[in-house]
């Protein structure tokens, strides 16, 4: 919660200040982490007041996957965020790089979301 408004303080003032007016990955980065960071752990909060999914082996690797690409999506969207406003020209090498690595934190997220499935099931069949 406190990070995705960090994020939202970050956006605001570091694009006022810059005179940036343009569309930026940094606007993505706020909402990312108040939804993925926020809103997913009050759910998963309340699913183990209910369930015991904190006994699940396939949970344990959730919030290992999750606590990772989480973060590691996040911080590729404030880079190439600031140098979008910054103007900073990207060579092929650091898009795809910067890219490639948001790319494996999403990929991260999806699996992470499905353990976290697969742990509900597994937790309402006992």
């Amino acid at each position: 919660g406190v990070m995705g408004l960090i994020c939202g303080v970050y956006f605001r003032e570091f694009t006022k200040i810059m005179g940036f007016t343009g569309v930026t990955t940094l606007s993505k980065a706020h909402p990312h982490l108040l939804m993925l960071g926020t809103v997913l752990f009050l759910i998963v909060a309340l699913f183990s007041e209910r369930l015991s999914l904190e006994t699940e082996k396939t949970f344990k690797l959730f919030m290992r996957m999750y606590n990772i690409g989480l973060p590691l999506t996040v911080l590729m969207m404030l880079i190439r965020g600031t140098l979008e406003v910054i103007g900073a020209p990207l060579s092929k090498g650091l898009d795809a790089s910067i890219s490639g690595i948001a790319g494996i934190g999403h990929i991260l997220l999806g699996l992470g979301i499905i353990l976290f499935i697969y742990s509900l099931k597994k937790a309402k069949e006992k």
